[in-house]
């Protein structure tokens, strides 16, 4: 008797259950609303833009320095910032540069024979300039050394350039050390023998001219500040302290 292999039972597929579809008309978010109020949320988005943009714009004018719109529009500016809006920082801080200001620096010299001369004027700040001009990682004492050193005499001197405090005299041995060692990177003592004695530092300051389009009247003249001689340490003649 032959027996015959029946094939296995083929397995039987589930369905599976079908996400329900939403109607053919369904509407979501906005679009759901009807027309009219579509256009009334359309008009509180574009009032609150332009809201937010003219808040940004009267806190930007509000911080940044005195220029031509605020000087035609301050009232208008600070009726909108007071009281609630009022900042108490700068966004600039304090204020662009809108001055060239050059530091400068003469020697007295003593020879190796014993005369005394009197160097010329070395503009350290155009030296910096050179260096950092097309440079395109410039050195940290490039760009703020010089500066920075100048700025700490300005705020720690008076009109007459006197020192007020002890900061003002760490200012000046700070801007003098610094200066004494740029002399001698540039060879001011005349070689081999010759020694710094005293030094003397000014500034020369120059207003940034305005644009085409200002009918600002600047003064393009120089103006100079003049600080007394200093006296060179005798440790720091030789090239100052490293």
């Amino acid at each position: 008797m032959c027996i015959r292999d029946r094939p296995p039972p083929e397995p039987q597929i589930q369905p599976q259950p079908q996400p329900p579809q939403d109607p053919p008309d369904a509407r979501i978010g906005v679009s759901a609303l009807s027309l009219r109020y579509q256009i009334g949320a359309a008009l509180a988005v574009a009032v609150v833009a332009v809201a937010a943009f003219v808040h940004l714009g009267m806190v930007f004018l509000h911080v940044a320095p005195s220029n031509t719109v605020t000087k035609q529009h301050g009232k208008a500016i600070d009726e909108w910032i007071y009281p609630e809006f009022e900042q108490n920082w700068k966004l600039f801080a304090p204020n662009p540069l809108q001055q060239n200001i050059e530091v400068q620096v003469r020697a007295d010299v003593r020879t190796a024979a014993g005369a005394t001369r009197t160097t010329g004027w070395y503009d350290l700040s155009a030296e910096d300039g050179a260096a950092i001009d097309g440079n395109l990682l410039p050195s940290h004492t490039e760009q703020n050394e010089l500066r920075r050193a100048w700025d700490f005499l300005t705020a720690t001197h008076d009109a007459e350039n006197r020192p007020v405090g002890l900061r003002g005299t760490l200012a000046e041995t700070y801007l003098r050390r610094i200066v004494v060692l740029r002399l001698d990177r540039d060879g001011a003592a005349g070689g081999q023998g010759g020694v710094v004695e005293r030094v003397q530092v000014r500034s020369r300051t120059t207003n940034v001219p305005p644009p085409e389009w200002s009918d600002e009247q600047v003064s393009t003249t120089p103006q100079y500040r003049l600080l007394p001689w200093w006296a060179v340490p005798a440790d720091e003649a030789a090239g100052g302290i490293r």
